[in-house]
């Protein structure tokens, strides 16, 4: 396939997805514009039921993003100033970034090379007498080696909290993710395998206290209408976002196997490319590919060929934790963390979602070997 002959790949293509959906979509907006109710009403009730179920846990609690889910669990369980998180330094800056937002100090461990996630003799060597809770992040869809994380955290006392943004559905030995720790933080972004369109996060629990906390501290510390006994957030996840979130559950299952699929494809044309090094997957993981990202020396000038090629691609990500100049106070030095210095300099992200046809998956991987070739040469 010649440059000419090819069409431009988008890194994701969000109206596709909304494009079969349409339908669905408008009748579950209407039905929430004709109730009239807008926060805290029916539909996140029922999603926050249905998202607890899939995670294998008791307790849905929805929240306005992610990060709120991170920071507002870490609230809940009484974690704050004189303590210490344990985080990847390789992750999106909103994991350690609510830990700071809830008084707390991020303390950065190194990752393993080959699925991105935690190390976890990285992880024991940096528990202090401070430490209090592991945010174990399931980066790209993979799993982390959560129950090697889980005996670290039992030996020591500390909660294990899950950052399951990337990974609903993602699960380790047949369990889901977010069933392991304390709780799982869900974030429906709406780049997520699970999007809504606007911001919205969720934490999953098996503990009722921690849901109980939860929901006060989302709505103002409030215990009734207009009383709060503490401070707390305007952090709710709306009725239009759940109603959109309910629709696109019904579909999450055939996505992630059309994900998965796409994944399967690009590493067969990839993985004989010498200098590429694709996707891993751990024996007793499934990887719900959030991301499909490959590691490749001389990353940026590969990224700059494919965008000459029309090829989307992102750096999933380009600063490791420890190095944010937000973070500096912290006093994080380079070399700290070396895996997570050496991915942040090769990783590259691939177009993936569902609507991804044969011949685009073709055409990506033929570009990455001509910019391959390009680059050598």
């Amino acid at each position: 396939m010649t440059e000419l002959s090819r069409s431009p790949v988008p890194l994701l293509d969000l109206r596709a997805q909304y494009a079969a959906l349409r339908d669905e979509i408008r009748l579950a907006l209407d039905e929430v514009l004709e109730t009239q109710k807008f926060i805290l009403g029916p539909q996140l009730a029922e999603l926050e039921q249905e998202i607890a179920r899939r995670c294998g846990v008791r307790f849905g609690v929805g929240v306005a993003s992610g990060t709120d889910a991170l920071a507002l669990t870490l609230r809940a369980l009484g974690i704050g100033q004189g303590h210490e998180v344990i985080v990847p330094a390789f992750s999106f800056i909103a994991t350690a970034s609510a830990v700071v937002l809830a008084g707390a100090r991020p303390v950065f461990a190194d990752i393993e090379p080959l699925y991105f996630t935690l190390d976890p003799a990285s992880v024991e060597a940096r528990v202090t007498p401070k430490t209090r809770a592991i945010i174990a992040v399931h980066l790209y869809g993979h799993p982390a080696p959560i129950e090697m994380l889980q005996e670290i955290a039992r030996h020591h006392h500390l909660f294990l909290i899950e950052d399951s943004a990337q990974a609903l559905g993602a699960t380790w030995r047949g369990r889901p993710t977010g069933s392991f720790g304390i709780a799982g933080c869900l974030s429906f972004y709406p780049t997520k395998n699970l999007g809504a369109y606007g911001d919205g996060g969720m934490v999953v629990t098996d503990s009722e206290e921690l849901a109980r906390r939860l929901r006060i501290l989302r709505n103002h510390g409030q215990t009734e209408k207009y009383v709060s006994t503490e401070l707390g957030w305007n952090s709710r996840l709306d009725e239009l976002q759940a109603a959109v979130l309910r629709v696109k559950l019904r579909h999450l299952d055939g996505w992630t196997l059309r994900r998965q699929a796409v994944a399967a494809r690009y590493t067969e044309l990839l993985a004989p490319l010498e200098p590429v090094r694709v996707p891993r997957i751990a024996p007793l993981a499934t990887h719900v590919f959030h991301q499909y990202t490959i590691r490749i020396a001389s990353r940026d000038a590969i990224a700059e060929r494919l965008a000459e090629q029309g090829i989307g691609t992102a750096v999933h990500y380009p600063v490791p934790l420890h190095l944010q100049p937000v973070f500096a106070h912290f006093e994080g030095r380079r070399g700290d963390c070396p895996e997570a210095e050496r991915a942040a300099a090769e990783v590259l992200s691939l177009p993936i979602y569902p609507e991804l046809t044969e011949a685009q998956i073709a055409c990506v991987a033929s570009a990455v070997a001509d910019a391959v070739s390009a680059v050598r040469a």
